[in-house]
């Protein structure tokens, strides 16, 4: 597949060569949460085709930004990975999330997929580093069937997949109720007392759990929008 330039010499598009093709980021944005098999990448990106898909791959690969490796025991199966170079993306990548968050998003339309590891890098784009000053733990999120976890270390914070050894508290929700979480719908107390989530473990973890994250308030982008 022939690719596409600006052909202008500009880092803006010069980058944009490198990840301005459709899908491309949106497979980085998969790759900041860990490696992920082919399977794992076609799952979560439906309407990508397999084809496109290897393409996209390959791209990356060529350019420097991804690789491939082999998942460690016990799944010992192929996957691909960010280098450092795609790995320093991810703050774009976030800064387009709270853009988004702000600016686009909205409210959910007819036909959209969702998976909660999107809305978990949204949150890591909200994360209020001076609401963690102090703070040591690691949480785990039990949504639907996907457990994720947030490692927070004095003001800074790791998100990823797979369950804490061991969290320090565990909530847990369907994926709903993540949605209205992450959305700033609703409150994680608000669910709990409605029956939607439920907490567990470190009590003073758990009350700092609220102030973490620093959702913007949703703006419209234009006259119509704010009518």
């Amino acid at each position: 597949m022939e690719q596409r330039t600006y052909n202008q010499y500009c880092a803006t598009a010069r980058t944009l060569d490198l990840v301005g093709e459709r899908w491309t980021l949106l497979l980085i944005r998969e790759l900041l949460t860990g490696p992920k098999r082919f399977g794992d990448l076609q799952a979560s990106l439906r309407g990508l085709g397999t084809g496109l898909l290897s393409a996209r791959l390959k791209h990356l690969e060529r350019e420097g930004l991804a690789r491939k490796i082999t998942l460690p025991a016990p799944a010992r199966t192929p996957a691909y990975a960010l280098t450092e170079a795609g790995e320093e993306l991810g703050p774009a990548i976030l800064e387009l999330a709270r853009w988004g968050m702000k600016w686009a998003l909205g409210e959910r339309r007819e036909g959209e997929t969702f998976h909660p590891n999107w809305a978990v890098l949204g949150l890591k784009a909200c994360f209020d580093p001076r609401a963690a000053a102090g703070l040591r733990a690691v949480y785990e999120f039990r949504i639907g069937d996907e457990t994720l976890q947030a490692r927070v270390d004095d003001g800074s914070i790791e998100m990823s997949h797979g369950p804490a050894q061991p969290p320090d508290a565990v909530i847990t929700m369907d994926e709903q109720a993540f949605l209205a979480l992450a959305a700033g719908r609703s409150t994680l107390a608000a669910l709990i007392g409605e029956g939607a989530a439920t907490a567990s473990g470190d009590r003073d973890v758990l009350a700092r759990l609220g102030d973490l994250f620093r959702l913007p308030q949703p703006r419209p982008r234009t006259a119509e929008d704010r009518a």
